[in-house]
């Protein structure tokens, strides 16, 4: 990630982890690290896409980098792989929260949502690998069960509010109350966009009643459907402001690219933290990020003052390439 860097994410991750976990699990737990340290180098991996044994290595090579996470010493990747299994889903959910109030800071005006879900690989095989197996054995190859990632996005801002994963495939639509709850309690709903996966009466009353959102949610196409606002999406559907819910396959894309499609794992807790762990580094990302591009602004606006008032000459052509 050359676009942010390491040390500053790890020290954004740090700082998102400190308010979320205290420092230690029990008063009898040993003190060589404390648990927002190990959860910004669990963070960091998601975002380098490392193994506990790569991390590892990493910490040991980079002195700066300990420096930042405030290491005393590197930790062993056993310690990170036990930190994983003891860590909890609502401690990620509490993460992620931190990252979106972080992120909307004071705006308090409704947000445009998407919800959607995609597949993780557990393993690095490739598809092309896959069909290569096929192709030799003429014949299709039972596949395993893959981990199907669910999230819900702000579309403006591009940032999750709520995710969760479990193992795939799967019907969807009984998700979307849970996850859309979870949502609206960092930010407020105006419009909820989804696919016709997440077709149904109840999802639409659910929105509109309960979270006083609109709804916009394709009719499957099997006929008239039941229902009155399942039948007014099939006679008129709003297609200009549907249009919106292609941002979060953007989101997915930046995701895959720039972190990881993959969450690692032998049994399917595990494979479902490295999961929320990844939607809390794009989080985490986006944070620092937006930090960084707000301190380039500022440092053009001031720039721009001074050459103003004659304190400061202006750039030549070189300096600004």
């Amino acid at each position: 990630m050359a676009e942010v860097g390491l040390l500053p994410f790890a020290r954004v991750a740090l700082q998102v982890a400190t308010p979320v976990l205290p420092p230690y699990r029990t008063r009898f737990s040993k003190h060589p690290f404390t648990q927002p340290q190990l959860l910004a180098v669990l963070c960091l991996m998601r975002y380098e896409d490392w193994t506990f044994r790569e991390a590892e290595v990493r910490l040991r090579e980079h002195q700066e980098l300990r420096a930042v996470l405030k290491l005393p010493a590197v930790p062993d990747y056993t310690t990170l792989y036990r930190f994983l299994r003891r860590l909890e889903d609502d401690t990620v959910d509490r993460g992620l929260q931190e990252t979106v109030r972080r992120l909307r800071r004071r705006r308090r005006r409704p947000v445009s949502a998407a919800i959607d879900g995609t597949g993780l690989s557990d393993t690095s095989v490739s598809t092309f690998f896959h069909r290569r197996l096929e192709q030799h054995a003429h014949g299709t190859r039972p596949r395993r069960p893959w981990l199907k990632w669910l999230i819900v996005v702000d579309v403006q801002q591009q940032i999750l509010l709520a995710q969760r994963a479990r193992q795939g495939p799967g019907c969807d639509a009984r998700s979307l109350p849970g996850l859309l709850d979870m949502a609206a309690r960092g930010a407020p709903l105006g419009v909820v966009l989804a696919d016709a996966e997440f077709d149904s009466e109840a999802n639409h009353q659910h929105i509109r009643q309960r979270l006083g959102a609109k709804s916009i949610i394709p009719a499957r196409r099997r006929g008239v459907p039941n229902g009155a606002i399942r039948n007014q999406m099939f006679r008129a559907f709003p297609k200009k402001p549907y249009r919106q819910r292609a941002k979060i396959e953007s989101i997915f894309s930046a995701v895959k690219r720039k972190l990881s499609s993959r969450a690692p794992g032998r049994s399917l807790a595990t494979q479902v933290r490295q999961a929320l762990l990844l939607g809390l580094a794009y989080n985490l990302y986006r944070l620092r990020h937006r930090t960084t591009h707000r301190g380039c602004q500022q440092s053009l606006s001031v720039a721009a003052k001074g050459v103003k008032a004659g304190r400061i000459s202006p750039p030549t052509i070189l300096e600004t390439i």
